[in-house]
C-alpha cells in the first residue's frame, strides 16, 4: 500500500518562531503552508482533474480524470490504478456500450499508462478496504484511453519482489517507481526545502552556486581530472566548494549555503560515491559555537517528527576521548560496551604478552565487557573475533569467561583471572554470563582494535535476537579537539593534514605550531549520528602568514597551487569557519536505507559505474584530439593485477 505520503504528513517537524508554521493534513493532498497560502495544487497544468491517492468519500458523486499505471487486475472486473500520490481502484464496465473501454483495460499490460475518467462511487457493503487510504471508494469509468503500453518488465514493481542491486541500477527508472524510492526522494527534497528555510528566510543565508571546474588542491582526496584544450592543462573537479566559500567570506558574503555537488576519485562503500551532495556552509564572525549551535537548529527544524523530537544541544567529546572509549571518531553512542583501560591491574602481572605489551611506550591493557556474552555467543565467533584481531591488526585477543562456560578459558584466561578476578569483577562491573575480551599493545592500535571488536561483537549479540542499537533512535554527538596534523602512513616523520590544510588551530596551541606541531589541536569539529560522520567542519585560517607557514613549512605543499587564497587572505580577510553536512548520508540514516545508493535517484555502482547508461565510457580518437591526450592502454599484466585487487566486488 502506499504508505509514504501520510509518512511524510507525519514527516515534518513543526516549524517554530519566525516562519510561517507548516500544517500537513492527513485529508488532503499534501501541506499547507500557513492561513495565507493556499495547498499545493498537485493537478495544475496537467491532463489530470485528480491525484489517485487524494480521493475520499467526501469526494462521492464527483466526476474525476486519473492518470497512471496499472498495477493490478481482477478478473477483467477491477484494476488498481497507481500515481505517485497512492492507489485507487477502478472499476471496468461490464455492459455492451463501454465495450471499447473494456477492451482498453482488460488488454493493457501491467505498467502500462492510461487516462480514465468517471465518478467517484461508494464500495459496495462488505468490500471497503480500510488498509488502503482510498478503500471506501472506486472509479465508475466512463472513459479511458492507453497513454501507453508496457513490455514485459525486468523485475514488477513491488517493494516485496527481492532484487539484485545491479539489475536495481540497471533499470533504475523502473526502480524509482517502487513505494520506497519515491518515500525516499520526496522525504529528501523536503527536508532539503526545510533547510533552505531555516538558512536564507530565518538566518540571512545567501544561496550560491561556485564553480564545478577547477584546479588542483593539495593533499586531501584523490581528484577527478578533466583536460582543457590547451596543451598539458587540466580542471579539476572540486571536492568541496572550500576555497570558493571561504573566498566568498572575504567578498564581504558574510553568510553562505549551498546544496553543492561534489567529486572524489575514490571507490564507493556503502556510505560513498564517486559524486555526492553536501550542504555546504560558511559563516563570518563565528566560532566552533556558533557554528554547532547554527547545524542544531538546522537539523531540528527541518528533522521529520515521525522520528521523534531532536533534543539539543548535542553532547559533545574531545577525540581522545572516543578514541580511549570507543575506539574511533565517530562512536556509535546508543549502546555501552565501552573500552577500558585495565593496565594498572596488571603493572607486575607474569603473563608474557601483557608483560611485554606494558614494557614498551604507550603500551596498554584494554578490555571490553559483553554483557551475557557466554549465553548468546558461540565457540565459532570467539574464534572469528581472534582471527579477525590476528589477520587485521597482528595482536592477540584474549577472551575470559567468568562463570558459566568457565571450562572454556585457556589456561592464560584461567591464570588471569586466579590473579586479578575478583579486581576485573570490580573495575568492569562484570556478572556471571559476561564475556571480558582482552588485548595488549601500544594505545591507539589496541583502543581501535577494540573499536571494531566491540562493533563486531554488537552485530553478532544482535543476530541472536539482543537489541543494543535501537533503529528509532538517532543519537547526536560532537566530536572535537581533533590533531590538526597526523603522520603519514607511508612516511611517519612528515606531517599531514587531519582534516584539511585551510583548519586554524586550537588557540591554546598556536605556540606549538612552530616547535611540536603533532601536539597541536585543532578547530576542528565533527557531527556524528548512531556511529556515522554526517559532518565536519572548522574555522578557518584567516592570516596569510600563517596559511603561508601551514601549508609551506609544516606540510611542505607547493603554495603556488594556493596563491590565489593566500593573496586574498592579505586582503582583509573576516574570522570565518563552517562546515559541511553529507546529506546523502544523513538521509539514508533518516530512511533506514542500507545504502546512500538508495537514496540518490541515480547513483553509481559499487566500482563507481552507471550500470543504466554504462558510464564511463570509451570516446574515439579523434575525439580525444583537441585535448591532446591519447589513451596509454594497460598491458595484460597490469590488467590481470588490477582485477586482481577486487576479487570478490560485483558491481553493486
Amino acid at each position: 500500500m502506499f504508505c509514504w505520503l501520510s509518512r511524510l504528513c507525519r514527516g515534518l517537524s513543526t516549524p517554530t518562531r519566525r516562519t510561517t508554521q507548516l500544517i500537513w493534513s492527513s485529508a488532503s493532498r499534501s501541506l499547507v503552508l500557513s492561513s495565507q497560502r493556499k495547498i499545493p495544487e498537485l493537478s495544475s497544468f496537467v491532463a489530470r482533474t485528480n491525484t489517485c491517492g487524494e480521493l475520499r468519500s467526501s469526494h462521492l458523486g464527483q466526476e474525476v480524470t486519473l492518470c497512471g499505471w496499472i498495477q493490478f487486475r481482477r478478473q477483467n472486473i477491477f484494476l488498481v490504478l497507481r500515481d505517485f500520490h497512492g492507489l485507487v481502484q477502478v472499476v471496468i464496465p461490464q455492459d455492451e456500450s463501454a465495450a471499447s473501454v473494456k477492451k482498453i483495460l482488460c488488454e493493457a499490460p501491467m505498467e502500462s499508462v492510461v487516462q480514465v475518467s468517471g465518478t467517484v462511487i461508494s464500495r459496495p457493503p462488505g468490500q471497503k478496504n480500510p488498509k488502503m487510504p482510498t478503500g471506501e471508494i472506486e472509479i465508475k469509468v466512463k472513459t479511458a484511453k492507453l497513454l501507453n503500453s508496457c513490455k514485459k518488465l525486468p523485475f514488477e514493481i513491488k517493494d516485496f519482489i527481492k532484487k539484485t542491486e545491479a539489475l536495481r541500477l540497471q533499470y533504475r527508472y523502473l526502480d524509482l517507481r517502487s513505494v520506497q524510492m519515491q518515500y525516499n526522494l520526496r522525504l529528501r527534497s523536503q527536508m532539503v526545502m526545510k533547510m533552505r528555510e531555516y538558512l536564507c528566510n530565518l538566518h540571512g543565508f545567501v544561496d550560491v552556486e561556485t564553480p564545478t571546474l577547477f584546479k588542483r588542491t593539495p593533499g586531501g582526496a584523490k581528484e577527478f581530472v578533466i583536460p582543457s584544450r590547451e596543451p598539458g592543462k587540466f580542471y579539476s573537479l572540486p571536492q568541496s566548494p572550500q576555497q570558493f566559500k571561504q573566498l566568498l567570506m572575504v567578498g564581504g558574503l558574510d553568510r553562505y549555503f549551498q546544496v553543492a555537488r561534489c567529486y572524489r576519485d575514490e571507490g564507493s562503500r556503502p556510505d560513498r560515491q564517486p559524486e555526492f551532495t553536501q550542504i555546504d556552509i560558511e559563516m563570518s564572525f563565528v566560532d566552533q559555537t556558533g557554528v554547532q549551535s547554527l547545524i542544531e537548529g538546522l537539523l531540528q527544524y527541518s528533522w521529520p517528527s515521525d522520528k521523534g523530537p531532536v533534543v539539543v544541544p548535542f553532547p559533545s567529546m574531545p577525540f581522545a576521548e572516543a578514541l580511549a572509549s570507543y575506539g574511533t571518531d565517530k562512536p556509535d553512542t546508543r549502546f555501552g560496551m565501552k573500552i577500558v583501560d585495565i593496565s594498572d591491574m596488571f603493572r607486575n602481572t607474569e603473563v608474557g604478552f601483557l608483560q611485554d605489551a606494558l614494557s614498551k611506550p604507550q603500551g596498554t591493557v584494554k578490555a571490553i565487557c559483553i554483557r551475557k556474552g557466554a549465553k548468546y555467543l558461540k565457540r565459532k565467533d570467539i574464534e572469528s573475533i581472534r582471527k579477525f584481531a590476528a589477520d587485521h591488526f597482528n595482536e592477540e585477543v584474549l577472551p575470559i569467561f567468568l562463570k558459566t562456560n568457565e571450562n572454556w578459558n585457556s589456561p592464560v584466561a584461567k591464570f588471569i583471572m586466579e590473579e586479578q578476578g575478583s579486581g576485573l569483577v570490580k573495575l568492569l562491573e562484570t556478572q556471571e554470563e559476561d564475556v571480558v575480551l582482552l588485548t595488549a599493545g601500544e594505545h591507539k592500535r589496541a583502543c581501535s582494535l577494540m573499536g571494531k571488536l566491540r562493533l563486531e561483537c554488537a552485530d553478532l549479540l544482535e543476530a541472536r535476537g539482543v537489541v543494543l542499537r535501537d533503529p528509532a533512535l538517532f543519537s547526536f554527538l560532537w566530536v572535537v579537539d581533533f590533531p590538526l596534523f597526523l603522520p603519514k602512513e607511508e612516511n611517519p616523520q612528515e606531517l599531514e593534514s587531519a582534516h584539511h590544510p585551510f583548519t586554524a588551530p586550537h588557540p591554546s596551541d598556536i605556540h606549538l605550531l612552530y616547535t611540536e606541531p603533532h601536539k597541536v589541536r585543532s578547530q576542528h569539529y565533527d557531527l556524528v549520528l548512531n556511529g556515522n560522520e554526517i559532518g565536519g567542519g572548522s574555522i578557518r585560517i584567516h592570516n596569510s602568514e600563517l596559511q603561508h607557514y601551514v601549508l609551506a613549512t609544516v606540510l611542505k605543499e607547493d603554495v603556488k597551487l594556493l596563491s590565489h587564497l593566500l593573496q586574498a587572505l592579505d586582503y582583509g580577510a573576516p574570522p570565518h569557519g563552517g562546515i559541511a553536512l553529507g546529506l546523502d548520508r544523513l538521509m539514508c540514516l533518516v530512511t533506514g536505507a542500507p545504502s546512500i545508493r538508495d537514496v540518490i535517484a541515480f547513483p553509481k555502482s559499487f566500482r563507481g559505474h552507471d550500470l543504466m547508461s554504462n558510464a564511463p565510457d570509451s570516446i574515439p580518437p579523434e575525439e580525444l584530439k583537441p585535448y591532446h591526450i591519447q589513451v596509454s592502454w594497460p598491458t595484460d599484466a597490469e590488467t590481470e593485477k588490477s582485477s586482481s585487487n577486487h576479487p570478490c566486488r560485483s558491481e553493486s
